[in-house]
Protein backbone atom coordinates (compact mmCIF):
# COMPACT_ATOMS: atom_id res chain seq x y z
CA UNK A 1 0.00 0.00 0.00
CA UNK A 2 0.77 3.74 -0.62
CA UNK A 3 2.42 5.22 2.54
CA UNK A 4 0.83 8.97 3.24
CA UNK A 5 2.95 11.24 5.18
CA UNK A 6 1.91 14.77 6.21
CA UNK A 7 5.53 15.84 5.28
CA UNK A 8 7.51 16.77 1.97
CA UNK A 9 9.40 14.38 0.68
CA UNK A 10 12.92 15.05 0.64
CA UNK A 11 14.12 12.33 -2.13
CA UNK A 12 13.27 9.26 -3.84
CA UNK A 13 16.22 6.81 -4.98
CA UNK A 14 14.70 5.17 -8.38
CA UNK A 15 16.61 2.47 -10.53
CA UNK A 16 20.29 1.01 -11.42
CA UNK A 17 21.36 4.74 -11.73
CA UNK A 18 19.64 5.29 -8.71
CA UNK A 19 18.24 8.39 -10.35
CA UNK A 20 16.84 11.22 -7.43
CA UNK A 21 13.38 13.26 -7.95
CA UNK A 22 12.18 15.95 -5.81
CA UNK A 23 8.54 16.90 -5.58
CA UNK A 24 6.44 18.56 -2.82
CA UNK A 25 3.52 16.19 -0.74
CA UNK A 26 0.07 16.71 -2.07
CA UNK A 27 -2.70 14.60 -1.81
CA UNK A 28 -3.56 14.79 -5.39
CA UNK A 29 -1.55 12.68 -7.51
CA UNK A 30 0.31 14.30 -10.27
CA UNK A 31 1.26 11.35 -12.48
CA UNK A 32 -0.40 8.23 -13.27
CA UNK A 33 2.09 4.56 -14.25
CA UNK A 34 0.46 1.83 -16.16
CA UNK A 35 2.46 -1.13 -16.23
CA UNK A 36 -0.22 -2.53 -19.29
CA UNK A 37 1.13 -6.06 -20.03
CA UNK A 38 -0.44 -7.97 -22.94
CA UNK A 39 -0.55 -11.31 -24.84
CA UNK A 40 -1.48 -13.74 -21.72
CA UNK A 41 1.35 -15.80 -20.89
CA UNK A 42 -0.19 -18.32 -18.07
CA UNK A 43 3.14 -18.52 -16.14
CA UNK A 44 3.76 -14.84 -16.10
CA UNK A 45 0.48 -13.11 -15.96
CA UNK A 46 0.72 -15.19 -12.79
CA UNK A 47 3.73 -14.10 -11.23
CA UNK A 48 2.80 -10.47 -12.35
CA UNK A 49 -0.07 -10.17 -10.16
CA UNK A 50 1.93 -12.06 -7.23
CA UNK A 51 4.30 -8.99 -7.67
CA UNK A 52 1.18 -6.15 -7.50
CA UNK A 53 -0.71 -8.05 -4.71
CA UNK A 54 2.54 -7.82 -2.55
CA UNK A 55 2.02 -3.80 -2.64
CA UNK A 56 -1.47 -3.48 -2.92
CA UNK A 57 -1.68 -3.25 -6.64
CA UNK A 58 -3.39 -4.11 -9.35
CA UNK A 59 -2.14 -5.80 -12.50
CA UNK A 60 -2.82 -4.64 -16.25
CA UNK A 61 -3.40 -7.76 -18.01
CA UNK A 62 -4.54 -7.62 -22.05
CA UNK A 63 -5.16 -11.28 -23.23
CA UNK A 64 -5.92 -12.54 -26.97
CA UNK A 65 -9.94 -13.94 -26.92
CA UNK A 66 -8.16 -17.04 -29.03
CA UNK A 67 -5.29 -17.67 -27.29
CA UNK A 68 -5.74 -20.83 -26.05
CA UNK A 69 -7.50 -21.89 -29.24
CA UNK A 70 -5.98 -25.18 -30.61
CA UNK A 71 -5.57 -23.33 -33.75
CA UNK A 72 -3.79 -20.12 -32.89
CA UNK A 73 -0.60 -19.49 -34.46
CA UNK A 74 -0.51 -15.93 -35.49
CA UNK A 75 2.88 -15.27 -33.80
CA UNK A 76 4.73 -19.17 -32.57
CA UNK A 77 8.03 -16.84 -32.08
CA UNK A 78 6.80 -14.65 -29.51
CA UNK A 79 3.49 -16.42 -28.56
CA UNK A 80 3.68 -19.91 -28.78
CA UNK A 81 0.20 -21.15 -27.76
CA UNK A 82 1.50 -23.42 -25.24
CA UNK A 83 2.33 -20.72 -22.88
CA UNK A 84 -0.62 -18.69 -23.41
CA UNK A 85 -3.51 -19.18 -20.57
CA UNK A 86 -7.28 -19.48 -21.00
CA UNK A 87 -10.28 -17.76 -19.47
CA UNK A 88 -10.50 -19.74 -16.49
CA UNK A 89 -7.12 -18.56 -15.73
CA UNK A 90 -8.40 -14.61 -16.79
CA UNK A 91 -11.24 -15.53 -14.76
CA UNK A 92 -9.05 -16.45 -11.65
CA UNK A 93 -7.03 -13.82 -11.64
CA UNK A 94 -10.32 -11.18 -12.15
CA UNK A 95 -11.87 -12.15 -9.25
CA UNK A 96 -8.04 -11.51 -7.02
CA UNK A 97 -9.16 -7.80 -8.17
CA UNK A 98 -6.51 -7.48 -11.23
CA UNK A 99 -7.69 -5.85 -14.38
CA UNK A 100 -8.24 -8.44 -17.81
CA UNK A 101 -8.97 -6.39 -21.07
CA UNK A 102 -9.43 -7.64 -24.65
CA UNK A 103 -6.54 -7.42 -26.62
CA UNK A 104 -7.86 -8.20 -30.11
CA UNK A 105 -9.55 -12.06 -31.45
CA UNK A 106 -6.51 -13.49 -33.32
CA UNK A 107 -3.21 -10.75 -32.63
CA UNK A 108 -4.02 -9.63 -36.11
CA UNK A 109 -2.48 -6.08 -36.99
CA UNK A 110 -5.69 -4.45 -38.04
CA UNK A 111 -4.00 -1.94 -39.92
CA UNK A 112 -2.78 -4.72 -42.71
CA UNK A 113 -6.38 -6.91 -43.68
CA UNK A 114 -9.55 -5.43 -45.26
CA UNK A 115 -10.86 -2.98 -42.67
CA UNK A 116 -14.88 -5.10 -42.58
CA UNK A 117 -12.41 -8.24 -41.88
CA UNK A 118 -11.02 -6.10 -39.11
CA UNK A 119 -14.31 -4.94 -37.66
CA UNK A 120 -15.47 -8.30 -37.59
CA UNK A 121 -12.28 -8.79 -35.54
CA UNK A 122 -13.17 -6.34 -32.70
CA UNK A 123 -16.70 -7.42 -32.81
CA UNK A 124 -16.39 -11.06 -32.26
CA UNK A 125 -13.35 -10.70 -29.53
CA UNK A 126 -15.66 -8.50 -27.61
CA UNK A 127 -18.47 -10.86 -27.75
CA UNK A 128 -16.55 -13.42 -26.20
CA UNK A 129 -14.85 -12.00 -23.39
CA UNK A 130 -18.80 -11.00 -22.88
CA UNK A 131 -19.76 -14.28 -22.93
CA UNK A 132 -16.76 -15.56 -21.05
CA UNK A 133 -15.10 -13.30 -18.81
CA UNK A 134 -17.03 -12.98 -15.66
CA UNK A 135 -18.49 -9.64 -14.33
CA UNK A 136 -16.85 -7.81 -18.16
CA UNK A 137 -18.54 -5.43 -19.66
CA UNK A 138 -17.66 -3.79 -23.44
CA UNK A 139 -18.77 -0.60 -22.44
CA UNK A 140 -16.28 -0.46 -19.48
CA UNK A 141 -13.86 -1.84 -21.26
CA UNK A 142 -10.29 -0.80 -22.98
CA UNK A 143 -9.24 -2.36 -26.28
CA UNK A 144 -5.52 -2.96 -26.51
CA UNK A 145 -4.74 -2.66 -30.45
CA UNK A 146 -2.59 -6.00 -31.28
CA UNK A 147 1.30 -4.60 -32.04
CA UNK A 148 -0.40 -0.87 -31.37
CA UNK A 149 -1.36 -0.69 -34.78
CA UNK A 150 -4.87 1.02 -35.51
CA UNK A 151 -6.78 3.40 -37.87
CA UNK A 152 -8.87 6.13 -36.62
CA UNK A 153 -11.38 4.60 -38.68
CA UNK A 154 -10.84 1.32 -36.54
CA UNK A 155 -10.13 3.45 -33.33
CA UNK A 156 -13.77 5.35 -33.76
CA UNK A 157 -15.21 2.09 -34.73
CA UNK A 158 -13.89 -0.08 -31.28
CA UNK A 159 -15.09 3.14 -29.27
CA UNK A 160 -18.60 3.05 -30.27
CA UNK A 161 -18.71 -0.23 -28.32
CA UNK A 162 -15.57 0.43 -25.60
CA UNK A 163 -14.77 3.05 -22.90
CA UNK A 164 -11.22 3.29 -24.72
CA UNK A 165 -8.26 2.09 -26.75
CA UNK A 166 -5.17 1.47 -26.64
CA UNK A 167 -2.99 1.91 -29.24
CA UNK A 168 0.39 3.43 -30.28
CA UNK A 169 1.94 6.28 -28.66
CA UNK A 170 3.74 7.54 -31.98
CA UNK A 171 0.31 7.74 -33.47
CA UNK A 172 -1.66 9.60 -30.90
CA UNK A 173 0.85 11.33 -28.75
CA UNK A 174 3.96 12.32 -31.00
CA UNK A 175 7.12 12.66 -28.67
CA UNK A 176 5.35 13.67 -25.77
CA UNK A 177 4.95 9.93 -24.47
CA UNK A 178 2.36 10.98 -21.78
CA UNK A 179 -1.19 11.11 -21.79
CA UNK A 180 -3.20 13.76 -20.20
CA UNK A 181 -5.00 12.68 -16.93
CA UNK A 182 -8.74 12.20 -18.09
CA UNK A 183 -10.95 14.85 -16.45
CA UNK A 184 -14.00 12.99 -17.99
CA UNK A 185 -16.41 10.66 -18.03
CA UNK A 186 -15.57 10.74 -22.22
CA UNK A 187 -14.32 7.68 -24.19
CA UNK A 188 -10.99 7.89 -24.62
CA UNK A 189 -7.94 7.07 -27.47
CA UNK A 190 -4.33 6.32 -25.23
CA UNK A 191 -1.24 5.95 -26.67
CA UNK A 192 1.79 3.28 -25.20
CA UNK A 193 5.21 3.42 -25.72
CA UNK A 194 6.98 -0.21 -25.56
CA UNK A 195 10.69 -1.85 -26.23
CA UNK A 196 11.72 -5.28 -28.30
CA UNK A 197 12.22 -7.45 -28.48
CA UNK A 198 15.26 -7.93 -25.68
CA UNK A 199 14.80 -7.26 -22.07
CA UNK A 200 13.27 -3.94 -21.44
CA UNK A 201 14.00 -3.33 -18.06
CA UNK A 202 16.84 -0.50 -18.83
CA UNK A 203 14.56 0.73 -21.02
CA UNK A 204 11.47 0.82 -18.48
CA UNK A 205 13.51 2.13 -15.92
CA UNK A 206 14.65 5.42 -18.34
CA UNK A 207 11.44 6.08 -19.17
CA UNK A 208 10.14 5.80 -15.51
CA UNK A 209 13.00 7.90 -14.11
CA UNK A 210 12.09 10.73 -17.02
CA UNK A 211 8.55 10.73 -16.62
CA UNK A 212 8.97 11.24 -12.60
CA UNK A 213 11.07 14.70 -13.38
CA UNK A 214 8.37 15.59 -15.98
CA UNK A 215 4.88 17.74 -14.51
CA UNK A 216 3.03 14.90 -14.85
CA UNK A 217 0.16 13.16 -16.62
CA UNK A 218 -0.32 9.64 -17.48
CA UNK A 219 2.10 7.45 -19.01
CA UNK A 220 1.82 3.67 -20.26
CA UNK A 221 4.38 1.27 -21.39
CA UNK A 222 3.24 -1.47 -22.72
CA UNK A 223 5.02 -4.68 -21.30
CA UNK A 224 4.55 -8.30 -22.12
CA UNK A 225 6.11 -11.38 -20.22
CA UNK A 226 8.42 -12.50 -17.85
CA UNK A 227 12.19 -13.48 -18.07
CA UNK A 228 12.34 -15.23 -21.12
CA UNK A 229 8.45 -15.45 -22.41
CA UNK A 230 7.08 -12.90 -24.69
CA UNK A 231 8.08 -10.14 -26.95
CA UNK A 232 10.29 -7.15 -24.61
CA UNK A 233 9.91 -8.93 -21.57
CA UNK A 234 10.89 -7.66 -18.38
CA UNK A 235 12.81 -9.45 -15.45
CA UNK A 236 11.26 -10.72 -12.40
CA UNK A 237 13.18 -9.17 -10.08
CA UNK A 238 13.13 -5.94 -12.09
CA UNK A 239 9.57 -5.57 -11.88
CA UNK A 240 9.71 -6.32 -7.78
CA UNK A 241 12.20 -3.89 -7.33
CA UNK A 242 10.10 -1.46 -9.75
CA UNK A 243 6.98 -1.77 -8.07
CA UNK A 244 8.42 -1.52 -4.23
CA UNK A 245 9.85 1.68 -4.83
CA UNK A 246 7.23 2.92 -6.55
CA UNK A 247 4.57 2.59 -4.19
CA UNK A 248 7.04 5.02 -2.09
CA UNK A 249 6.05 7.99 -3.65
CA UNK A 250 3.57 9.77 -3.03
CA UNK A 251 2.91 11.85 -6.13
CA UNK A 252 2.33 8.85 -8.20
CA UNK A 253 -0.46 5.82 -8.82
CA UNK A 254 0.46 2.96 -10.24
CA UNK A 255 -3.11 1.72 -11.69
CA UNK A 256 -4.54 -0.49 -14.89
CA UNK A 257 -6.21 1.77 -18.06
CA UNK A 258 -9.87 1.12 -16.36
CA UNK A 259 -8.95 1.54 -13.26
CA UNK A 260 -7.19 4.99 -13.89
CA UNK A 261 -10.77 5.93 -16.54
CA UNK A 262 -12.84 5.04 -13.08
CA UNK A 263 -11.13 7.05 -10.71
CA UNK A 264 -10.05 10.06 -12.92
CA UNK A 265 -13.35 10.43 -14.60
Amino acid sequence: MINRRNFLKKSIALGTGAALSRFPFSENKTHILTLSFDDGFKKSFYRIAEIHENYGLKACLNVIATGHFKSFNTDPQWMPREILGNFDDWNTLKQRGHEIMPHTWKHLNLTQIPVKKAKRNIDKCLAYFEKHLEGYSSENAVYNFAYNASTTELEDYAMQKVKAVRTGGWLLLKDKKVNPIPVNDASQRLGCWGYGPGFCDNYTEQEVNTFLQSEGGWLILNLHGLDNEGWGPVSTGYLDGLLKRLTKIEHLDVMPTGEVLRKWS
